[in-house]
């Protein structure tokens, strides 16, 4: 598992590609937080990173069915799946490794945000005056969600041999999880059942870890959405068993 977490993760970074998705996350991050005025942090009232946690679920969305669609896809497509079923690598150990790297990714275009917490820590008045806990829960949140997007590309990218099929089926997919169960909650002859519906979806649960509290029920959601979509991945790849 750990050669084709270790392998993916480097041929990654080794193309243009990786750095260029990369660097397409941070430029468009960059531009909300700080540039554009209408979600400016330097246009708000507070000082706050609301514009960050808000606008990164959307480019998440668009970012991980980008980074996995290459994964098992392209494996099918040029034959060398088929290579890796004879190497003594278990069906789990090749999905978990693709996924751990496109998470790995994910995180890593990640990290560099962490300048904003602290610009915003120093230009706060009085300095320091921004809700660290919320920004820690937001984070942990974010990861979270990165890894269960990133689940959600690896099986789109295991039923199909085509990259833009599996990019288009993990950005539906990303999206009916994220808004459209919100969305369903949401139709007035279904406000009886508003709240059981909204536990369902994957907003829901970043919200609450956005709120600081760092609830075990939320990591179990994002923990079983991952095993759920990495088992569907791994069902696919095994039925060229049957």
């Amino acid at each position: 598992m750990w050669q084709i977490f270790s392998k993916e993760l480097n041929s990654f970074f080794s193309a243009v590609l990786g750095y260029l998705v990369v660097s397409v996350f941070l430029v468009m991050m960059g531009l909300f937080v700080w540039v554009f005025p209408q979600t400016s942090v330097l246009e708000g009232s507070y000082a706050s990173l609301d514009t960050l946690f808000n606008i990164a679920p959307y480019v998440f969305m668009f970012l991980l069915p980008a980074i996995t669609m290459r994964g098992l896809a392209e494996e099918k497509k040029t034959g060398t799946l088929e290579l890796l079923f004879t190497r003594p690598l278990t069906d789990t150990q090749i999905v978990v490794g693709k996924f751990l790297a496109a998470w790995a990714t994910a995180l890593i275009a990640l990290i560099p945000t962490v300048v904003y917490y602290y610009s915003v820590y120093e230009l706060g008045a009085p300095k320091g005056n921004i809700d660290t806990a919320g920004v820690l829960g937001s984070y942990v949140g974010l990861a979270f969600l990165a890894g269960g997007f990133a689940a959600i590309g690896t099986f789109a990218s295991s039923i199909t041999s085509s990259q833009i099929i599996s990019f288009i089926v993990a950005v539906m997919i990303c999206f009916a999880c994220y808004d459209g169960i919100s969305s369903v909650a949401s139709i007035p002859a279904l406000s009886d059942y508003a709240y059981s519906i909204g536990l369902w979806g994957v907003d829901f649960h970043y919200r609450s870890l956005s709120r600081g509290l760092i609830d075990s029920r939320d990591i179990l959601y994002f923990c079983s959405l991952i095993i759920v979509a990495l088992s569907m991945a791994r069902l696919s790849i095994s039925s060229r068993k049957w």
